[in-house]
């Protein structure tokens, strides 16, 4: 039986290893892939014309979905370059933003939004020319646990902009 401090140890550790591999876009092609259909097991579904609004973070005003959750970009992607490199494994851990149709930008969103398709063919949305994601490690509207992940993972400014620590 574990006691608390190595379960915490433990699921340290898991976590560890498991965001490592998001790290320079090295995916592993044996992963399971996000799911992309309206109620996908891991909590992120495509949704009609996404939404995306401002809220105030611990961070200043960053961009979330309609439910609060926080969006991401992505160092490994190239801005404007109509495709996503988040596959494999990376792809469990980040959910692109997909949508069924054309996102919507709430009050406060300011950059460009448009659609590429992703990985798995599914409609993901951008900002800025940026292909949004999901941290896995989000559990609420408002987490951030995952800006600066690796150096590599990134909240965005209403204008579509990488926000720093």
């Amino acid at each position: 039986m574990f006691t608390k401090i190595g379960r915490a140890a433990a699921v340290a550790a898991l976590l560890t290893l498991t965001l490592s591999s998001c790290a320079g876009g090295a995916a592993d092609p044996a992963a399971p892939a996000s799911e992309s259909a309206s109620e996908s097991s891991d909590g992120y579904g495509t949704t009609e014309g996404a939404q995306l609004m401002v809220a105030d973070s611990e961070l200043g005003e960053i961009v979330v979905d309609a439910k609060g959750m926080t969006v991401y970009m992505f160092d490994s992607d190239t801005q404007d370059a109509g495709e996503s490199t988040c596959e494999g494994q990376c792809a469990t851990n980040w959910p692109a933003v997909t949508t069924d149709g054309d996102p919507v930008a709430g009050e406060g969103v300011t950059g460009e939004l448009g659609t590429i398709t992703g990985v798995d063919g599914a409609t993901q949305a951008t900002l800025n020319g940026w292909p949004l994601y999901y941290f896995a490690g989000d559990s609420a509207a408002g987490d951030v646990a995952g800006q600066g992940v690796n150096d590599v993972w990134w909240v965005l400014s209403p204008a579509g902009e990488r926000t720093a620590e």
